[in-house]
């Protein structure tokens, strides 16, 4: 039997709650199966662990991790530490420690959820964003002279490579290749970055003539936030810079229903280091410890780390299960209009997962 060894890092706000409902569903999917079991080590890292010792996580944190088949991680955020701090001091060193370069979001409208655009069909909906997850916008060049003085300059500096834009056009290309449509849209801003956005289109255009079954369109930042909305039938597969693809995804989610519903996987496609699966609605502290967030994220982002060790099955019945849940209104969180509870929701997949409920169903 395959041991999948996996590091928990809830992190900080509803982390610490979505995280242990996780791997609570994945320690039932498990059960069901004579192929692999999961180990699980968890880690105390985020805004308490900054509290006691200075930093987010320890100086040589990413050793402890570097044996591990994948990661599961909550959220990085707390309203006492500065934001930079959390992100750079957690998630980010993470991200980039492990060059896990490719952050992939997929989205689409679940069964039984209410989805803003009232005009738009399910099927309309099923997107991909890739974002480049290792330099851009989030390189973290920059600094700031004469503080606090009116001469005060700060600067930021985003910074693209052509190794960095070249894998990144090359594993979304792959990755439309390999969805039904095969078709990509670019995300730019050439029209005002006259520098790293235009070359970030000419490898766009060298990468593509490598995928000639690929269709694929460019498109500005600010025009698909309008495309996304008024036309999302005409996307599929979408890539972006590390900033660009942060903002649209966000909007991809509210979208379709809900943050809380919505993963994110930061891969390293070349698996040196492991992977790192996490959903994407923050720490969410104005509801932490009340047992009110939407732990479907999580649950979605563990069907993507399935896929990623290659337990397609499992993942996708995990999948099937999150949208029975998802088609049940009375299992909505309030993120969804509804009342379940994070634990109501976390129960009613366990008992999918492990056939109870269709038992007792046919018992009664």
């Amino acid at each position: 039997m395959k041991t999948y060894k996996i590091a928990c890092i809830p992190g900080d706000g509803i982390g610490k709650e979505v995280v242990p409902a996780g791997q609570q569903v994945l320690e039932a999917l498990a059960a069901t199966q004579n192929s692999f079991e999961f180990k699980f080590t968890s880690f105390d890292w985020g805004g308490d662990y900054y509290r006691k010792h200075g930093v987010m996580m320890p100086e040589k944190g990413l050793d402890d991790l570097r044996d591990k088949d994948a990661i599961l991680f909550g959220s990085a955020g707390d309203p006492h530490i500065p934001d930079h701090i959390t992100l750079w001091g957690l998630r980010l060193k993470i991200c980039q420690g492990f060059d896990q370069y490719a952050n992939v979001r997929p989205t689409r409208i679940l069964p039984g959820i209410d989805a803003p655009l009232k005009r738009c069909k399910p099927e309309d909906l099923n997107w991909v964003i890739v974002r480049e997850n290792s330099e851009g916008e989030y390189s973290g060049v920059g600094g700031r002279v004469h503080q606090g003085q009116p001469i005060e300059v700060a600067t930021d500096l985003s910074i693209l490579t052509r190794a960095g834009v070249e894998r990144i056009m090359r594993f979304a290309f792959r990755l439309a290749q390999s969805r039904p449509r095969k078709l990509l849209t670019v995300v730019t801003k050439s029209n005002a970055q006259r520098h790293a956005m235009v070359m970030w289109d000419e490898i766009a255009l060298q990468i593509s003539k490598e995928f000639p079954d690929v269709t694929w369109d460019k498109e500005l930042v600010d025009a698909c936030t309008a495309r996304m909305v008024n036309r999302p039938a005409s996307l599929d597969t979408v890539v972006a810079t590390n900033l660009h693809a942060d903002v649209l995804s966000d909007l991809a989610a509210a979208l379709a229903g809900s943050l809380g519903i919505a993963p994110t996987a930061n891969i390293d496609p070349e698996r040196r280091y492991p992977s790192m699966f996490e959903p994407i609605h923050g720490s969410a502290f104005d509801i932490m410890g009340k047992d009110l967030a939407n732990p479907v994220g999580t649950f979605w982002s563990c069907v993507m780390m399935l896929e990623h060790l290659g337990e397609n099955a499992a993942s996708q019945r995990l999948m099937q299960v999150i949208e029975q849940i998802t088609a049940d209104p009375s299992l909505h969180t309030g993120d969804l209009g509804g009342s379940a509870t994070t634990a109501q929701v976390t129960q009613a997949v366990c008992e999918r997962i492990s056939g109870t409920q269709e038992t007792v169903r046919r018992a009664a």
